[in-house]
């Protein structure tokens, strides 16, 4: 018997989610040049939001935190907003 391992992608959160008129949801792509807020601080005296500023992979992205400088964050480790 083996057992059958599924890889899973990160998924981006959202801090609210966006409905349509018919109450589907209407998630927006993620964009560089947008503040999202970490989940989790990357280091103690950092900020909880990061400046997104360009798509490295599928799941990756370079982005700006201040009092910490450039980091590459994985789309789990964020939450995008949305308006």
């Amino acid at each position: 018997m083996t057992a059958e391992l599924t890889h899973q992608k990160p998924q981006v959160k959202w801090c609210a989610t966006a409905l349509d008129k018919q109450g589907n949801i209407n998630p927006p792509k993620v964009e560089s040049h947008t503040w999202v807020e970490l989940l989790e601080e990357l280091n103690p005296l950092c900020h909880h939001e990061a400046l997104l500023l360009c798509q490295e992979s599928d799941t990756e992205w370079v982005a700006w935190i201040p009092d910490h400088g450039e980091a590459t964050l994985s789309v789990d480790q964020f939450c995008y907003p949305v308006n």
